[in-house]
C-alpha cells in the first residue's frame, strides 16, 4: 500500500482498485483491510492524510515513508514480482469489479446470518434479492 501511495497520492478505495487490477482480479482487499492499516501507516508517520473530495482522505507519502520503503526494497521488490507474476496468470479471469462485487454479497450475507435467524418472510426477502441479481447478471 505504502508503494502505491508512493506512486502517487491515492484514496483508500483507489489503493483496492490498484491492488486488483495488479493481480489480475485474484484478490480484492476488503475495506476492513485497507482502512486500518491506512490509519497504521499515518501513525507511523509514513504518510499524511488531507481532506479530498467530500468525505474521502488523501494519502500522501512522507519522507519517512519513502525511507521505509528503500530501507525494505528488496522485499518490496520482491512482493510486486510476485503480485505481477499473478496478475499475469489471472490476466484473463474475472473482472476484478466483479470479483469485488461477488465478495461484498458474500460478506453482507454471512453479516446478515451472523446477527441471528430469519424468519420467513426476511428468508423470503433475501432469496428473492439474490434471484433478480443473478437474473440481472444473466441478462448482461
Amino acid at each position: 500500500m505504502l508503494h502505491l501511495i508512493g506512486e502517487q497520492p491515492r484514496y483508500g478505495y483507489e489503493i483496492i482498485k490498484a491492488i486488483e487490477e495488479r493481480v489480475g482480479g485474484a484478490y480484492s482487499p476488503s475495506p476492513g483491510t485497507i482502512y486500518p492499516t491506512l490509519t497504521m501507516l499515518q501513525d507511523l508517520g509514513h504518510v499524511t492524510v488531507s481532506d479530498g473530495e467530500g468525505a474521502k482522505k488523501l494519502h500522501t507519502i512522507t519522507e519517512e515513508g519513502r525511507a521505509f520503503l528503500d530501507a525494505h526494497r528488496p522485499t518490496l521488490d520482491a512482493l510486486l514480482a510476485r503480485m505481477d507474476e499473478t496478475g499475469r496468470r489471472h490476466g484473463g479471469g474475472s473482472a476484478p469489479q466483479v470479483v469485488r462485487a461477488m465478495e461484498n454479497l458474500r460478506m453482507a450475507l454471512r453479516m446478515r446470518l451472523s446477527r441471528g435467524a430469519l424468519d420467513e418472510e426476511q428468508i423470503n426477502a433475501v432469496a428473492a434479492a439474490i434471484d433478480a441479481a443473478a437474473t440481472a447478471v444473466e441478462r448482461v
